[in-house]
């Protein structure tokens, strides 16, 4: 959102909201610390930047507790933000958390950086 303007998971969430009459939340989670561009990074180095840094957002905790959350993430790289968004989910009581990414980019590609 910062660097580009707009937020693509959210404009991917808000078709999909629509297509299949789910509600959206898109400030289900914030961010509480300012993290490195993960680029380049490492899964292990990326999981070291996340830490403590993603969390649910006081004001809609009461609108993931208990509930199915689908987390939509543009592109998985690692994996390793998607992870802590999940975890962070599963703490505040999501009763499930499923993942729609919409690029996954190969561990062999990984490899390459």
């Amino acid at each position: 959102m910062w660097r580009r303007g707009f937020n693509q998971s959210a404009l991917l969430g808000r078709e999909i909201a629509s297509a299949t009459g789910a509600s959206l939340l898109v400030d289900g989670l914030v961010r509480r610390k300012a993290t490195p561009m993960l680029g380049g990074l490492g899964r292990a180095a990326r999981m070291r930047a996340l830490s403590g840094a993603i969390a649910v957002n006081p004001a809609r905790a009461a609108r993931i507790k208990g509930k199915q959350v689908l987390l939509v993430d543009d592109v998985l790289t690692s994996g390793s933000t998607s992870e802590t968004c999940v975890k962070a989910l599963k703490r505040a009581g999501a009763a499930k958390v499923q993942i729609a990414c919409f690029a996954r980019v190969l561990d062999e590609a990984l490899d390459l950086v």
